[in-house]
């Protein structure tokens, strides 16, 4: 049987604890997206100390936009399978709470239940858009504040992040952003994630006026500059997610093989770039002897 199937994981409590101890560290926890349970492991193995589950990671692969049309049940389903698949924290993205106090009670709930180590909630009105598109749209802070005291107030462990996300910085400038993060700290929020924050005088801005562990987003084609780990931890940013770029980095090379198939009318010129199945099964703890 494989080594996988067998292996006996940390509970989600002690990854939880984990992961808030690591946020404490002073040394940055680096976040790659896993869009599957097996890109998990995959982190895990790679050395990484944490996994993040993006939504907008979630819906492309349902072959869905952006704009908050899945559902918690597809949301919480996946990252359940995330989360067993590693020993690591993962944290996930629940985009607006998808609902209002009683919806975002029930969603911090199921989340527990599937193993995370935290989620993070938004600042969006639930018609949501990408974080790095123009054109968001933002409720105001004092619903937002509800969504958060709601949140606390639902979680059974104590350990569980949640996590306060700020839309803000694009439609109504930086200053509103820090006001805003502030308030969410004020309702609760165990951590803050200042979305799309264009370089790094910004972080350090706002790393002087929030008092909880911050979070930033490295991601591809969006706003901000992407800044190295290195330099994100001497800002003091506590954590740093990638939420895409594995998605990115497969579906690019899944279209560039296809064009070759069908060009070629056969993939023979594309093992070499292939993943082996000795290293798939070596990932998987699966001895099947193949090569």
């Amino acid at each position: 049987m494989s080594a996988t199937l067998t292996a006996i994981r940390p509970p989600a409590s002690a990854r939880r604890a984990a992961f808030r101890d690591a946020l404490a560290s002073g040394r940055i926890v680096r976040m790659p997206g896993a869009f599957s349970p097996l890109v998990a492991m995959a982190i895990e193995d790679a050395g990484f100390e944490g996994v993040y589950v993006s939504g907008a990671a979630l819906s492309a692969d349902l072959g869905l936009p952006d704009v908050g049309v899945t559902t918690l049940t597809e949301v919480a389903g996946r990252g359940a399978q995330i989360a067993a698949a590693t020993s690591l924290p993962a944290l996930i993205d629940a985009d607006t709470g998808f609902g209002d106090a009683m919806g975002v009670a029930r969603t911090i709930r199921l989340l527990e239940d599937a193993g995370l180590a935290g989620c993070h909630l938004e600042d969006q009105v639930s018609v949501k858009r990408c974080g790095h598109l123009d054109g968001k749209t933002l409720v105001p802070e004092e619903e937002m504040v509800v969504r958060i005291a709601a949140a606390v107030a639902a979680r059974r462990d104590p350990g569980f992040v949640i996590c306060a996300r700020t839309d803000a910085r694009d439609p109504e400038g930086l200053d509103a952003a820090i006001r805003r993060a502030r308030r969410y700290v004020e309702a609760g929020a165990d951590m803050e994630f200042p979305e799309a924050l264009a370089d790094a005088r910004e972080f350090a801005l706002v790393r002087a006026a929030v008092p909880v562990p911050l979070l930033a987003n490295m991601t591809e084609f969006g706003k901000s500059r992407l800044l190295g780990a290195g330099e994100l931890e001497s800002l003091g940013v506590n954590a740093v997610i990638y939420p895409v770029t594995t998605l990115r980095l497969a579906m690019g090379a899944v279209e560039d093989g296809l064009r070759a198939i069908a060009r070629d009318g056969t993939q023979e010129g594309l093992v070499p770039r292939m993943q082996t199945r000795a290293r798939l099964y070596e990932l998987l703890g699966y001895d099947g002897g193949a090569r």
